[in-house]
């Protein structure tokens, strides 16, 4: 465990603790943190056994299916609680990460609903996560401006967009703090500060605390979000069901239990929405042991792919059968200064993607810049007239099978994109090693869940010896020499004083050890966040401590 600086409410802090901090980590705030992570850090352990057992099933040849033991959920005739007013009208969401300037833009920018995001577009540095805090804080109470260089000044307008928080998924731990000398769930730490400063504040401006819960596998995990929320409204004296919450369906297992995650937030439930980014990443990982099952380029897996056709009108089905919104997914793409053929064409590939959520009955979408909000809000605005299509497009037509779910994507497996994936990889870890977890890279925005669908891409192809378009079989030798040119490439691009204050580097010699391990990692922040930790205030910080990566048999 790195060094404690502070404790304070029973919560040890491993991490410096300057004064305008202590306005969140206030004796109360870190109070409430340390008797919710005392109350389910046990049942978060737990559950995450739980994953590494079923994953086994998986390896050894397994597949994901419905429950048997939940089929009285899936047939039952039942509804989630009624949405508050705010949260009827959904139609265009951005998210971000949740520095000062980002929250304002974001929150002024047209959109329903700002995700400020404390998952895959936030590197957990110490800073951005308190200053994150701090930002919500004051963007609640409307007091949040920013002072650029210039003389510009950054204030939020009368009307903004309604704030759902995303706290880690429950995978991650926060290391920067320790109760009973074990970390925090991150899950747990960001949650709680927000809903405690906050939830009190939202609901007299005629809003709530609403939240968006990644990267679950099981309903049982929302179970434990639910009884977090049950217990959280408790402790402050708010009205159970206040909390509402929309679960990302981004994992392969999590397509097999929409049903039930609905069930048990149907209290708290504001909805599903399709994390596609991180469901393609999840069908490479959870079926990594079969060989039929190897993803083409990446670039070239769309929507029209039949396995995300059948999973996305699952969700709209299943939302609406339940009386709650089905969110679509993100686009990723974003404009480029100065050309604008390649703006038109991105455009044109946003205005398609969006015709078709609204058109099979999503009732919101997600956007990764600004620029792309009035082409969504258009389309949106042109083809659903009412708040929401819940009660107007029930889809009961759909009806989708275990195969049109485990059906695996076609394409080809190219080296221009086995090119792309190692330099995005390096790119973006490099960028959240210095914390920044949300890089504009070849005119798309990256973050966790996109490097992720590069790294697992790149080692299943491996893992498989594929035969590229070259015509020749990929080995351990060509990976590596591929990074090394990648890195090369990169020191030419961004300059040698540029390269050599980066942590280029560490990427390459990280994703190299991922993508020729005989086993895939869990999640490429693991490992990085390790490192993160150990070096973010110097060596006196050093060791990695628990819930980090496991040790990886190299191929290399």
């Amino acid at each position: 465990m790195v060094p404690r600086q502070a404790e304070v409410g029973g919560v040890a802090i491993h991490a410096p603790l300057p004064q305008e901090y202590k306005r969140i980590l206030t004796p109360e705030a870190l109070s409430f943190v340390g008797h919710l992570a005392r109350c389910y850090t046990p049942r978060v352990e737990q559950l995450l056994a739980a994953r590494r057992e079923v994953q086994a099933r998986y390896d050894a040849g397994g597949q994901p299916d419905w429950l048997p033991e939940t089929k009285h959920v899936r047939e039952g005739n039942w509804k989630v609680a009624p949405l508050p007013a705010d949260l009827q009208d959904r139609r265009v969401e951005i998210t971000g990460p949740t520095d000062r300037k980002m929250v304002i833009n974001a929150l002024n920018s047209g959109a329903n609903v700002y995700m400020p995001d404390f998952e895959d577009s936030n590197s957990p540095t110490w800073s951005n996560l308190i200053e994150g805090q701090i930002n919500l804080y004051d963007a609640v109470r409307r007091t949040i401006t920013l002072s650029a260089p210039g003389g510009k000044t950054y204030r939020l307008k009368d009307k903004v967009a309604v704030m759902l928080v995303r706290p880690r998924g429950w995978h991650l731990w926060e290391k920067h703090i320790s109760v009973g000398g074990h970390p925090v769930p991150g899950s747990i730490f960001d949650f709680a500060l927000y809903f405690f400063h906050n939830a009190k504040e939202l609901l007299n401006r005629g809003s709530g605390p609403y939240f968006y819960l990644p990267k679950m596998q099981s309903h049982l995990e929302c179970r434990l979000w639910n009884d977090v929320f049950v217990e959280s409204q408790r402790l402050l004296g708010i009205p159970n069901g206040t909390i509402k919450a929309t679960c990302l369906i981004e994992t392969l297992p999590a397509a097999f239990e929409m049903d039930e995650f609905l069930y048990e937030l149907r209290d708290h439930s504001a909805g599903l929405n399709c994390g596609r980014w991180d469901y393609m990443f999840s069908f490479i990982k959870t079926l990594r042991n079969d060989p039929t099952r190897i993803f083409p380029d990446r670039g070239l897996v769309g929507m029209d792919q039949p396995f995300l056709r059948a999973y996305t009108q699952l969700v709209i089905k299943t939302c609406h059968k339940r009386g709650v919104h089905a969110i679509g997914g993100m686009s990723a793409l974003i404009p480029v200064k100065g050309d604008e053929a390649k703006n038109q064409a991105a455009f044109e590939r946003v205005r398609v993607d969006k015709l078709r959520e609204v058109q099979d009955g999503h009732d919101g979408t997600w956007v990764a810049h600004p620029g792309l909000i009035p082409i969504a809000k258009q389309i949106f605005d042109q083809h659903m007239r009412e708040p929401n299509q819940i009660a107007s497009k029930p889809r009961a037509d759909v009806r989708v099978t275990k195969e049109e779910l485990l059906k695996v994507p076609t394409g080809p497996r190219t080296v221009a994109a086995l090119r792309n994936n190692i330099n995005v990889s390096i790119q973006y870890l490099e960028a959240w090693l210095n914390g920044n977890g949300c890089v504009p890279l070849h005119n798309l925005m990256e973050d966790a869940a996109t490097a992720e669908i590069s790294r697992s891409s790149v080692w299943q192809w491996l893992r498989y010896g594929v035969t590229l378009d070259n015509g020749q079989r990929l080995t351990a030798d060509a990976v590596n020499t591929t990074i090394q040119a990648e890195l090369d490439g990169l020191r030419k691009q961004v300059g040698e004083a540029r390269f050599a204050t980066g942590r280029f580097l560490e990427a390459a010699f990280l994703f190299k050890l991922m993508v020729n391990s005989t086993e895939l990692a869990d999640f490429l922040t693991l490992g990085a966040y390790d490192i993160l930790v150990a070096t973010e205030y110097g060596p006196t910080y050093g060791a990695p401590q628990p819930g980090g990566a496991v040790g990886m048999r190299s191929r290399m």
